[in-house]
């Protein structure tokens, strides 16, 4: 059978009944429960992946290049796919540096460097166009940076614009396109104006609204720019509106932070997004201005997660998971009582079967069976485009063990549960044999009551949950080979 045939981003079926078969132990079970315990959690935090793919991006090999991204597009073309598109567009470009930032950016006040930008970036857009021409249409679009609101407004426009031309979009009711807004960049009347440009869902980053905390990470933003921007998005008729806060961060402190979030949950936000500051100073020059001083110490890193986790949940936000929240209403939380939340490279999403296609400078793309990823320069962009080809630099084609685990792990991601019946459906596996190694190292975590195992389930109990990526380690046959230094965040 061909790989293709393993593509993780459909959804699994069901378990047939069968004699003896149990329903799932999460069944009923509210996804906003979660349970806090600061002696687990820090005993078992480590350094893990945040599994937004798998195998994760630092898997990807050089060995994958253009000409098998179009291998990988033919195959879906020629199969008749009738999964939906996800567009990723990604805006390296900033004014001003954070120093926590570890996302791909160039830092500049040269506006120039970016109108040349998108004149590649647009032609990129076409080749993309073309290669999907008369397929399925965007039911997801995704603006993220850098700062995506760098760019000006008639250059947005000018840019939307050109993907309407490449791209067929589903009706606004339909799709959800979003952008990353940083609330510094954009005034009441260009919120409206992206909203006009057919963005009906906008994320701002905020971090924390403490003044010191602020000056100690370079990003002063006061509270009133933010929530002027928020009104704008309400009155400008966006679907959704998140906030993404960090803890962890330099100069914080339990009482800080408690006042963070009042200001957040009177702003009242759909969806919000807590991330825990993951401090990488070989990795990321710009972290090394932090002060090491500075810096909460890790008892007052857990103290202000369960702040979060108490002070959100009380104002009546779901634990989606990880470190996302949702009112109950949001589609995030609907389509995880649903069984159909998926994560990708933006986090969680509602549109798990979709072919996401990628543009821009490090962007990351999922094809069929493969990951690509662009190259990370703008050098080598440019001259990759100059050349009429596509900018992939590396990449990866799943086998069928590989499909198998991201299978298993975006289950256990977005759902706390996984159903043997349909893994052993879906996949030409025995799931105890297959896994007898995976399912020993399972037992020390129920032991600790973070799982439960039976023959049907594999489910995550309340306190697990946060626990999470621990959970979905166990799974990953690639951590094992890995032997360098450390290249991912402390899982709690």
């Amino acid at each position: 059978m061909l790989v293709e045939e393993f593509s993780a981003t459909s959804p699994i079926p069901s378990p047939a009944p069968h004699a003896g078969a149990t329903s799932s132990p999460l069944a009923g079970a509210p996804f906003h429960a979660v349970e806090f315990d600061a002696g687990l959690l820090g005993r078992l935090g480590k350094s893990g992946p945040r599994y937004t793919s798998y195998p994760t991006a630092d898997r990807f090999t050089p060995e994958f290049g253009y000409r098998d991204y179009l291998h990988a597009v033919a195959g879906v073309r020629t199969r008749g796919s009738k999964r939906p598109l996800s567009l990723y567009l990604h805006i390296p470009f900033c004014d001003t540096v954070c120093y926590y930032c570890a996302c791909n950016k160039i830092v500049t006040r040269r506006r120039d460097k970016a109108a040349t930008y998108l004149s590649y970036l647009k032609r990129e857009i076409e080749m993309q166009g073309m290669l999907f021409a008369g397929m399925n249409e965007v039911e997801q679009l995704h603006f993220g940076g850098g700062t995506p609101t760098y760019l000006a407004d008639e250059q947005m426009g000018d840019l939307m614009d050109h993907i309407r031309r490449s791209f067929r979009f589903a009706p606004d009711s339909v799709g959800e396109y979003s952008i990353e807004v940083d609330p510094r960049t954009v005034s009441v009347e260009r919120v409206h104006s992206l909203r006009r440009q057919g963005f009906n869902r906008i994320s701002l980053g905020v971090q924390d609204f403490d003044a010191d905390v602020q000056k100690a990470v370079n990003r002063v933003q006061p509270e009133h720019e933010t929530r002027a921007v928020i009104d704008a998005a309400r009155a400008a008729g966006f679907r959704s509106i998140s906030i993404d806060l960090i803890y962890g961060l330099p100069k914080q402190t339990m009482d800080t932070m408690a006042a963070t979030l009042d200001k957040v949950v009177a702003a009242d936000p759909d969806r919000i997004s807590v991330y825990h500051y993951a401090h990488m100073p070989h990795l990321f020059k710009p972290q090394r201005r932090i002060l090491a001083a500075d810096m909460p110490d890790s008892d007052t890193k857990l103290q202000m997660l369960q702040l979060c986790i108490e002070r959100l949940g009380a104002a009546g936000y779901v634990y989606i998971g990880m470190d996302h929240f949702a009112k109950p209403d949001d589609d995030l939380a609907v389509a995880q009582r649903q069984g159909r939340l998926h994560r990708n490279f933006q986090g969680y999403s509602t549109h798990a079967d979709a072919d996401l296609v990628a543009c821009g400078v490090s962007s990351i793309g999922s094809v069929g069976a493969t990951y690509s990823q662009n190259v990370k320069t703008l050098e080598e962009y440019y001259d990759m485009i100059d050349q009429n080809e596509l900018p992939v630099q590396r990449g990866l084609r799943l086998s069928m063990d590989d499909a198998l685990r991201r299978t298993i792990i975006q289950k256990l991601m977005c759902q706390f549960e996984l159903s043997i019946p349909a893994i052993e459906q879906a996949f030409p596996i025995v799931f105890d044999k297959y896994f007898a190694d995976e399912l020993t190292q399972l037992k020390a975590m129920e032991a600790d009551g973070l799982i439960r195992v039976d023959h049907d389930w594999v489910s995550v109990s309340m306190k697990g949950r946060l626990l999470i990526r621990n959970v979905c380690m166990v799974f990953d046959r690639y951590l094992a080979t890995r032997n360098d230094a450390p290249r991912h965040s402390q899982t709690i």
